[in-house]
């Protein structure tokens, strides 16, 4: 092997690395096993992982700006809090841009092969509220969000509104036991998938719209009634 195939061997791997450490480190943030406000050296996070520290901190320092953590001199990184402040901005972008990508996409006349995944999400919605499985409930919740983005194709849209579903996941997560079972929000998501289905653009749009307003006040009433709830 070349000193050129060997170095671009290095460098794979090296990004694989990271990449493991970062889609891991997420996951501990996200689903709330590395709550707001933990803290630990990055040599001990590494440890948790069972990883280098270098691939860790690279990992950290992504996080970092998509604003989940804080690196801290001498400290290591701290898991940031759930701040109704961020909260409410990241509703107003994702109300501004969601209700535009789901009337594009109505427009478009989506087929019920296109429109297959929100369904999937959907049922399993429905199932988990059934079966009161409020974590299994969200992690469908977000995959409609992701699906839909999806299909309206703008590549650079869902780029900017991932990190923010990241964030809003995390703050729905830590929520959630603090609010009434979501029948509302998941015969919301089944009404935006008929008015996709139906090629109503302005109907997924009003929908879509109202969807994201109660979803906002009812988490920013939380957050600031209570501040960021125990696990």
């Amino acid at each position: 092997m070349s000193d050129s195939q060997s170095d671009t061997v290095d460098l794979s791997a090296r990004s694989s690395r990271v990449s493991d450490a970062y889609v891991r480190l997420k996951d501990e943030i996200l689903n709330n096993r590395m709550p707001a406000g933990f803290q630990a050296p990055e040599p001990d996070i590494a440890q948790r992982l069972g990883m280098s520290r270098t691939p860790v901190r690279e990992a950290l320092i992504r996080l970092q700006a998509e604003g989940l953590v804080e690196l801290v001199p001498r400290r290591g990184a701290r898991v940031l809090p759930v701040v109704a402040d961020d909260m409410r901005e990241i509703y107003e972008i994702l109300t501004a841009l969601e209700p535009h990508a789901a009337a594009v996409l109505a427009a478009r006349s989506p087929s019920a092969a296109d429109l297959a995944p929100l369904e999937t999400a959907t049922c399993d919605m429905e199932a988990a509220l059934s079966a009161e499985d409020l974590r299994a409930w969200a992690e469908a919740d977000d995959r409609f969000h992701r699906a839909l983005l999806d299909l309206h194709g703008n590549a650079r849209l869902s780029a900017i509104a991932a990190s923010l579903y990241d964030q809003a996941h995390r703050a729905r997560m830590v929520t959630l036991k603090m609010r009434a079972l979501p029948h509302q929000s998941t015969a919301e998501h089944r009404e935006i998938l008929t008015c996709l289905r139906n090629g109503d653009a302005e109907g997924a749009r009003t929908v879509f719209t109202a969807h994201r307003q109660r979803a906002a006040r009812e988490l920013l009433n939380i957050l600031e009634t209570y501040g960021l709830p125990p696990l």
